[in-house]
């Protein structure tokens, strides 16, 4: 047999003709660390620092680097590249304005941890499209995660080559970490010249198994588990279990020989039928020429109407009329079914008339399931992955939470979390209380009253929240927090199911009468400017999980009122 017989098939190639890879050799990251001293610094958000690690390794190709102004305002008006090359989702660097990032000098990107990534040397620097958010995202509707995160991106971005020294350190999963070069690598050792490629963002079960191994089946080529390890929709399972049951899954039911499990630390923008094409682009430069979609690719849910944000094939539809320019084919799914009477997972469309069918959502599996102590049922997963699940999900009265208390100041805020932290002693589950008063002494100590300072006292708060209940904890945030957006910004950062807004309803002059320390009085006098209430306004909680009116009820009646939330909750029993 001739060595041309026996080598393996050449992949699809990558997106544009080639990989992109911005890598410097050692030698020069050396004298480039050396060099960088005295040069501006930014530092990169984990969003940043994730489309920072594609461009890099090539993931993004044909880009380069982040986009140009030319670039950006011709995916935002025509979803292409100038050119010609179909691309949805903008890839920019977004700076403020008072960073003060000039065209011709070299800026540092620094990764979270403070560790130098790249170098850029600055050749442009244009305003973002106030409208980007509607025309990616099809919406501007801040209940959408990414349209409200994109609120707090800077006004302008910057572009220009990139010389990567390093991109962002993994030590979780390392083996499964793979460069588009090095999945290209695996999947033509498997001999197939087809490769179908499968996005997740959430834990794998029966009906995706079925799914998976069907759609490799149907085009006769290897099959790539890829799921998305960087910034997901909040409040999703966090990658560490999502991986260790990938892996668990793929051990026990696929054949090694046609299967490769990979890891994308991808930054998901949520953007449903935009996404689902980006994400093709990027399975194409892993050596993908084929792409799973289901319903409700790549969305984010409901809104605050409870209205989907995008119908059901929409993402289907539009990566259908792409696909060909993409080189890389459609496989298209409707939801799976289990069929209790056949033992085994159907199309929705193609169940039997009369049948008995079982489905259960991921909420479910939270809700009903994990969260109550109940086993997870074999038919809806595998036995090994329900095992980690289990350990990693406590009960629901184990679980962490957050009680954000807002209300103009002296509204009676700080008393009723006092009361409700005694009233948690009772029963047995203790609370941290970040006060709004003694955080901005200690952890936002240095920070104004501006728009911009209120949020980031707020965002300081929701971290350290977030890091509380994280790990299980329980804390009660009374915090004026003025503003719709940076109330809605830490929801996010703790989780929805792990947030309880209270709004402490008590007019203002009411407000005035309890204000032992005269701030009201001095506003008014306008000694003091900008206090809430006065001259700055209190945008009043359009989502409050609880209203407390005051004083029509007392600080233990309205303490007694949020327990109640919090046991409806699940998380303490009464």
């Amino acid at each position: 047999m001739s060595d041309e017989a026996t080598a393996a098939p050449t992949l699809i190639a990558p997106y544009g003709g080639r990989l992109v890879d911005l890598r410097v050799v050692p030698e020069e990251a050396a004298r480039l660390v050396a060099e960088i001293s005295g040069a501006r610094k930014l530092h990169l958000t984990p969003r940043q620092a994730c489309d920072l690690e594609l461009l890099a390794v090539g993931a993004l190709s044909p880009l380069d680097t982040f986009m140009g102004e030319e670039a950006y305002r011709s995916v935002l008006a025509d979803m292409r590249l100038p050119s010609g090359l179909p691309w949805t989702i903008p890839i920019t660097l977004t700076v403020r304005r008072e960073d003060g990032i000039r065209v011709g000098e070299s800026v540092v990107l620094l990764d979270p941890k403070n560790e130098p990534l790249a170098v850029m040397e600055v050749r442009e620097a244009f305003e973002r499209d106030p409208d980007e958010a509607r025309i990616v995202m099809g919406t501007s509707n801040p209940s959408h995660p990414t349209v409200r995160e994109m609120a707090t991106w800077g006004e302008r971005a910057i572009s220009g080559p990139l010389r990567v020294m390093s991109i962002p350190h993994h030590y979780d999963f390392t083996d499964l970490r793979r460069t588009p070069a090095e999945c290209r690598e695996a999947l033509g050792a498997m001999g197939r010249p087809d490769v179908v490629a499968f996005q997740t963002r959430n834990p794998m079960h029966r009906a995706h198994e079925e799914l998976t191994k069907r759609a490799a089946s149907r085009v006769g080529g290897s099959l790539l588990i890829h799921p998305a390890v960087g910034m997901t929709k909040p409040g999703d399972v966090d990658h560490f279990t999502r991986v260790r049951c990938y892996r668990a899954m793929v051990e026990e039911g696929y054949d090694p020989g046609t299967t490769l499990l990979s890891l994308l630390p991808m930054a998901m923008r949520m953007a449903g039928p935009k996404e689902a094409v980006w994400h093709a682009i990027i399975r194409r430069n892993y050596g993908a020429n084929h792409f799973i979609v289901g319903r409700d690719h790549a969305s984010p849910g409901k809104d605050s109407a409870g209205v989907p944000f995008y119908g059901p094939t929409d993402a289907q539809e539009l990566l259908r009329s792409f696909q060909e320019e993409l080189g890389v084919k459609m496989v298209p799914f409707e939801e799976l079914v289990y069929v209790e009477e056949e033992r085994r997972y159907v199309e929705r469309s193609e169940v039997p008339e009369g049948a008995t069918i079982r489905s259960i959502s991921g909420t479910q599996v939270r809700e009903d399931y994990l969260a109550k102590g109940r086993e997870i049922p074999a038919w809806f997963t595998r036995p090994a992955v329900a095992e980690i699940l289990r350990s990693v999900y406590r009960p629901r009265t184990q679980q962490g939470f957050c009680v954000w208390l807002t209300g103009l100041p002296s509204a009676g805020k700080s008393t009723i979390g006092e009361i409700l932290g005694v009233m948690l002693l009772e029963r047995g589950r203790s609370s941290t209380i970040l006060d709004g008063d003694v955080v901005r002494q200690e952890l936002s100590k240095g920070l104004g009253f501006s728009r911009e300072d209120r949020l980031a006292n707020n965002r300081r708060i929701g971290f350290v929240a977030q890091e509380i209940v994280r790990h299980g904890g329980t804390v009660v945030c009374p915090v004026v927090s003025p503003y719709e957006a940076g109330r809605e910004e830490v929801r996010e950062m703790v989780g929805r199911d792990h947030f309880i807004l209270v709004y402490v309803d008590t007019p203002l002059a009411e407000c005035e009468r309890r204000d032992v320390k005269g701030m009201y009085a001095r506003a008014r006098r306008g000694e003091i400017l900008g206090f809430t209430g006065i001259d700055d306004p209190y945008e009043v909680p359009a989502r409050a999980d609880v209203v407390v009116p005051t004083p029509a009820l007392s600080p233990s009646e309205a303490a007694r009122r949020v327990l109640d939330e919090i046991a409806r909750r699940g998380f303490i029993e009464l």
